[in-house]
């Protein structure tokens, strides 16, 4: 053991050796003796406990340096007991005297982006080694200088936890005894210009409330999960041939105790899981909970990937809104935001005064337009990083699918970028190559690992096979958010519907390519912000027909091919458009309209979740079929939907407030036909036309099939029929 010269004792007492292990703790001098070095700043007198010696350290530098040589023949076990300038006196093992948990194995698979539940191994874990109860913390900071712990148990000081680096891995490794759950901590880091940073974790289990941003120990290992059943269930569920009803939900502003005090996770669990099954949702899709600072940013600018929000709560309160959800057969979908992260200070952005989960070149490395830094794909420890947290939330929290933000701005190089502010790739293209083989390496271990675990991209360009199987050079994704659909439905329908038959391509050429991915008709809070106006406002005309109108938006949308997603508030018709600082207008219950309304979306969405043919082959050309697309001057369109047993139903749509009577439609099969459904009853706040319990069809060829029936069309109003 080299003999401490002066040199060395600078650096250790300043924080700035590379390596304060090599020095500290316990080190064999020769045969008969050894020494152990301890750095306690705070500390006047340091005292040896052991069977072998009670003797006292000598103090070897002013600034908290202590030594003692002891005679023995082997290494042995020690406490320190230190006493502080004001006599107060604590007791520990020496965090020096710990041998690295990390091993060669991590070391080998977390260089290779291969180790799939590194969250176990990095950030801080609360254990026990060689029965001495702690935390042990770990980081990648591979270009660091020096890195220590820093928290509420050693006054913040960087001197005091001075972590040891592992090998060429860049991870950086301390133990640190008698630090629990509940403490705060962040690394403290010196860079190679000797700048000091503090940092979040990026692997942390929980953060400080905002505006504060330490990070949090927090044992996450011993929730008592209830939804076994659910659980086995989803490993054998087929989504495709199942009916998917999304809610979407901002946890800040579904609903609040009072305007600025938000429900936690397990009173929104409590209030969710009623509503949603009142309302026949089968999912609920939460915007971003991941940790973030900025409430502004809807959760999309995240600083702690693997922490859910202290806003509502703490990681077993949230293990409880899951928990909740599944024990009532709803799944959880987070809003996963991979494509890029804030440039705060305390978080991930140049993390150890490089960039290191970012690109360096802003070509590379930067959204402009949004000013954030962009996820490195290429870097192995960087799309583990993300893999990892991915398989986190599947794994720690059962989560049941991931909708993916902003696939487009991963897939393209060019995204949002004009000519020269973008470096192709090494093909002279425009495509992300490192961020479709991450996508690929993504889904293929979460269908391995997590059969029946869904990943929803929102991608919104014609980039092929984005649900394609990824041995079938597809990305893997399960389904797609349906933006063409999204943008040319709406379109038409804030269109006065006496211009609609002008534009009748616009309802129906979604049917054009709607079977060349798996969709997902989603209705976000993106339509519903900055000036696009709520569902209700984007209807035209007086208050009755906007509300027919939505009325006859919802049941096109329940009946077209594709899963079905719709954002908080809609199901009601929120007037203004929604704010993220305010809980939704839930007074508006108490109107006519919206209540009606409401009657309306509990009974459509219980017609889909019971009819096999709205739902079951959602993917393929089987499963629908036109009756009429061509009745523009009236702007009525017609199709089936069928089941993988032939049963089918006919849906009709008027798209303008006219009376149609005696209008004629072709069926394929002769028999008494059924009303299952009609948007303009009374009950709704409708005109009650059109309404009838059955029909008996006429062989009367029409629309290309042998039968037909003649039925009365309701103003602005969807009808549905079933073969009896």
């Amino acid at each position: 053991m080299p003999i401490l010269r002066q040199e060395e004792i600078k650096k250790l007492v300043s924080a700035d050796y590379y390596d304060p292990f090599y020095f500290l703790g316990i080190h064999k001098m020769n045969k008969k003796q050894f020494v152990i070095r301890t750095l306690q700043p705070f500390a006047e007198v340091v005292q040896l406990v052991s069977d072998i010696s009670n003797d006292f350290f000598k103090k070897i530098d002013e600034n908290g340096l202590f030594e003692i040589i002891i005679d023995a023949n082997d290494f042995f076990e020690y406490e320190l007991l230190y006493t502080g300038k004001n006599k107060k006196k604590w007791q520990t093992k020496d965090p020096y005297s710990f041998l690295p948990v990390f091993g060669d194995l991590d070391k080998y698979l977390f260089k290779n982006g291969t180790h799939y539940n590194i969250y176990e191994k990095l950030g801080a874990h609360v254990m026990k080694i060689k029965d001495v109860e702690g935390t042990l913390f770990s980081v990648w900071a591979p270009n660091a200088k020096r890195v220590s712990v820093v928290g509420s148990f050693n006054g913040w000081d960087g001197r005091i936890h001075q972590m040891r680096v592992l090998g060429d891995s860049g991870v950086w490794e301390i133990f640190i005894p008698n630090v629990k759950s509940g403490d705060i901590y962040k690394y403290e880091i010196k860079t190679q210009s000797n700048d000091i940073l503090l940092k979040s974790d990026p692997y942390a289990f929980f953060n400080e409330m905002r505006p504060a941003n330490a990070s949090v120990v927090f044992d996450i290992n011993d929730f008592k999960w209830k939804d076994s059943k659910w659980m086995k269930k989803r490993s054998k569920n087929n989504f495709k041939e199942k009916p998917m009803n999304v809610y979407e939900v901002h946890a800040g502003s579904w609903k609040r105790k009072e305007e600025n005090n938000f429900l936690n996770y397990k009173e929104l669990a409590d209030d969710l899981v009623v509503y949603l099954k009142e309302n026949n949702f089968t999912h609920i899709e939460l915007m971003p909970i991941s940790e973030h600072p900025l409430d502004m940013s809807w959760g999309y600018q995240i600083t702690g990937y693997f922490a859910p929000s202290s806003r509502f709560g703490t990681p077993k309160d949230f293990m409880y809104f899951v928990d909740k959800m599944h024990r009532n057969n709803i799944g959880v979908i987070l809003d996963w935001v991979p494509g890029h992260f804030p440039k705060d200070e305390h978080s991930l952005g140049r993390f150890d005064g490089t960039a290191l989960y970012e690109h360096k070149d802003p070509r590379l490395g930067e959204h402009i337009d949004w000013g954030t830094y962009i996820f490195n794909y290429g870097r192995n420890e960087v799309s583990n990083f993300l893999i990892s947290n991915a398989l986190f939330w599947a794994k720690i929290y059962h989560i049941d699918g991931l909708r993916v933000d902003a696939v487009a701005s991963m897939l393209y190089l060019d995204y949002s970028r004009k000519d020269g502010e973008w470096i192709p790739n090494k093909y002279g293209g425009r495509e992300n190559l490192e961020a479709i083989e991450f996508f690929k390496h993504l889904n293929s271990i979460l269908k391995n690992d997590f059969p029946g675990f869904l990943t929803i991209a929102e991608e919104s360009t014609s980039f092929p096979g984005v649900t394609q199987k990824v041995e079938n050079n597809g990305l893997g994704f399960d389904l797609k958010w349906n933006m063409g659909w999204m943008h040319d439905s709406l379109e038409y329908f804030e269109k006065e519907p006496i211009y609609r038959k002008y534009h009748q391509n616009e309802i129906t050429f979604s049917m054009v390519y709607s079977f060349s991915e798996n969709f997902i008709l989603s209705i976000s809070h993106d339509e519903v912000v900055y000036g696009k106006k709520s569902m209700i406002e984007k209807m035209p005309g007086d208050l009755w027909q906007k509300f027919a109108n939505l009325r006859l938006y919802y049941t096109f949308m329940y009946s077209h091919p594709g899963k079905k997603l719709l954002f908080m508030g809609s199901e009601f018709a929120q007037y203004k458009e929604w704010d993220f600082n305010h809980s939704l207008d839930w007074h508006l219950l108490n109107e006519e309209y919206n209540y009606s309304l409401s009657k309306f979306f509990k009974d459509i969405t219980n017609i889909y979740l019971n009819k096999k043919p709205l739902y079951e082959i959602d993917f393929d050309p089987t499963g629908f079929e036109w009756i009429d697309i061509n009745d523009s001057e009236n702007s009525i369109i017609s199709f089936l939907r069928k089941d993988n047993n032939n049963n089918f139903i006919v849906c009709i749509f008027n798209f303008t407030p006219v009376i149609r009577e005696n209008y004629r439609i072709g069926v394929p099969k002769s028999g008494i036909y059924k009303q299952i459904f009609n948007s303009d009853k009374d009950i709704y706040s409708g005109s009650n036309w059109g309404i009838i319990e059955e029909i008996n069809s006429e062989n009367i060829p029409w629309h290309g099939k042998d039968f037909s029936i003649n039925i009365t069309l309701p103003p602005l109003s969807g009808i549905f029929f079933e073969l009896k």
